[in-house]
């Protein structure tokens, strides 16, 4: 799948979710064609699909064309699309639970780390 074709899917993703979901995601989503390596990546092999940002600069979210290639090649564009579906979702999450004042996503991704780090023999301090 080309950075294109990701950024046509993706397109169509989103605008098939309720816009109820992106009240006050004034940056919207951003498809970003770069890798990014998680920061407690023990063997370079765990890499984020897609973060959602808050700064100076607004709310928005970012999926990574460059992530979501490497840790899943060779894909049809059906798998790409649930791949992305899935990605864009759990970000929107992040978002509403942000508004909402729930961090339940955030602990389940903690706890996701975690059992990473545990698997590969590291804890988080």
């Amino acid at each position: 799948m080309t950075y294109e074709e990701c950024g046509v899917i993706l397109d169509e993703i989103a605008d098939s979710l309720p816009t109820e979901l992106y009240r006050e995601l004034n940056g919207g989503i951003v498809l970003d064609p770069e890798s990014r390596l998680h920061r407690y990546a023990v063997d370079n092999d765990l890499y984020i699909l897609g973060v959602y940002i808050r700064d100076n600069l607004g709310r928005r979210i970012k999926i990574y064309y460059g992530s979501i290639i490497r840790v899943f090649p060779n894909k049809t564009p059906e798998q790409y699309r649930e791949i992305l579906r899935h990605t864009l979702v759990h970000e929107v999450r992040h978002h509403n639970e942000f508004l909402a004042g729930a961090d339940d996503l955030v602990y389940y991704d903690d706890e996701q780390i975690s059992n990473y780090l545990k698997k590969k023999g590291y804890t988080i301090k």
